[in-house]
């Protein structure tokens, strides 16, 4: 079939499969281009499918060499109808591990039941005997909690005040106010229980329990803080406090691992593209004027560029992990550099519909949003009939 982007709001109901593969090879080839990193070997990758947590497993297999599981949960495709992409995305991902020589095998489900912990746990421990790297990347809006059956709803909103400031709709360029209601405390809790860190404590305590940690192993979840100007919309809102209980979770895993040696780390990285950055009011326009900014002062970062710096620079060095005053490692040091966040500001000040296409880099932006969804891909041809019907090679639970 021919393939191409149906955009509602800031998702694509389309997907295509050929531009997932050859941004994942992309990728792959970033990876192996910059070099070899003596890392773990032993990889299970909670959240591998798009992000930050599919550029993990990247890293992990092609830099370090390792054996990697995935967990995710994605819509596998239909006669006539894409799947999402991260079922495209861990396709490719697989088929070139695979060549390579690698093991990988994925989990497709629910990271939040106690269903697929069990399953995963049973896949280590016939295959692989333990961990030694454990990333925490998930990005749901919803949970069921697997102990009371509740579902949580995490929501995007300030607390304690209405919110008003500049966005853009990324899709026209235009730039207008937006005025988010505060939150409840009830929109507080169930943001928390969604995004927060009681379901990585579950995964490490079952795992530790069951045996499948390794000496010395490390876990690390992805935070993000930002600028002033998102502030009151994302650290100081439910997000924030879901990130905040995130971070505290760490510092109790840390004390869970001593006993192996062990360390639980959260990693605060760089603001990017993702399908959730997009659905949060600010951080577009706040994206667009960030990548002009950090394009022209040769500091940008893609997420495998992210990772692969977080892997070699931080997480697998000879020295001690750096770390600031609370116990975080700062992977955004370059977005957050003074003369990055004032160069911003004075752009964020004069952004209006009219010049965000000179003063920004909102073609940039649009690029990345498309190629999430695997549109707009050098070397692809979007004319050519592409087969929506792809299997993942190593899939543990294909679908019916």
């Amino acid at each position: 079939m021919i393939i191409e982007p149906r955009m509602r709001g800031f998702i694509s109901l389309t997907t295509h499969p050929v531009g997932c593969a050859q941004n994942v090879k992309n990728q792959i080839e970033y990876v192996k281009a910059a070099g070899q990193i003596n890392g773990p070997k032993r990889v299970l990758v909670i959240g591998a499918s798009t992000g930050f947590g599919l550029a993990s497993r990247i890293t992990s297999a092609f830099a370090c060499g390792a054996s990697t599981i995935g967990v995710f949960f994605e819509k596998e495709p239909k006669e006539g109808k894409t799947a999402t992409p991260g079922w495209y995305n861990s396709a490719a991902f697989e088929t070139e591990a695979q060549a390579a020589g690698l093991y990988a095998k994925s989990i497709n489900g629910d990271a939040f039941s106690d269903a697929i912990k069990t399953q995963t746990i049973d896949l280590i421990k016939a295959d692989l005997g333990q961990i030694d790297l454990v990333v925490y990347s998930l990005a749901s809006p919803v949970r069921v909690h697997p102990k009371t059956g509740v579902t949580h709803r995490s929501t995007l909103k300030p607390i304690g005040s209405t919110f008003t400031n500049k966005t853009v709709d990324f899709h026209t360029g235009l730039v207008s106010e937006v005025s988010i209601e505060p939150a409840g405390e009830e929109d507080i809790a169930n943001t928390v229980q969604v995004m927060g860190g009681e379901d990585w404590e579950m995964w490490i305590n079952e795992m530790k329990a069951a045996g499948v940690l390794a000496e010395n192993c490390i876990t690390v979840a992805y935070s993000y803080i930002g600028p002033a100007v998102t502030e009151a919309v994302y650290r100081r809102g439910t997000i924030g406090r879901a990130k905040d209980h995130l971070e505290a979770t760490a510092h109790v895993l840390d004390k869970t691992l001593s006993d192996l040696n062990g360390h639980a780390y959260v990693s605060v990285n760089k603001a990017l593209v993702t399908q959730a950055s997009s659905a949060i009011p600010v951080i577009p326009l706040y994206i667009s004027l960030l990548y002009k900014i950090m394009k022209e002062k040769g500091l940008h970062e893609g997420c495998i560029e992210q990772i692969y710096r977080l892997f070699q620079d931080r997480l697998y060095t000879s020295k001690e992990v750096e770390v600031d005053d609370k116990g975080r490692i700062r992977i955004d040091d370059w977005e957050m550099r003074e003369d990055v966040q004032s160069d911003v500001s004075k752009l964020w000040a004069e952004a209006t519909s009219e010049n965000l296409t000179e003063i920004g880099d909102l073609a940039g932006y649009r690029k990345d949003f498309f190629t999430l969804f695997g549109f707009d891909m050098e070397g692809v041809d979007y004319n050519a009939d592409a087969n929506e019907m792809v299997e993942i090679p190593g899939l543990q639970n294909p679908p019916a």
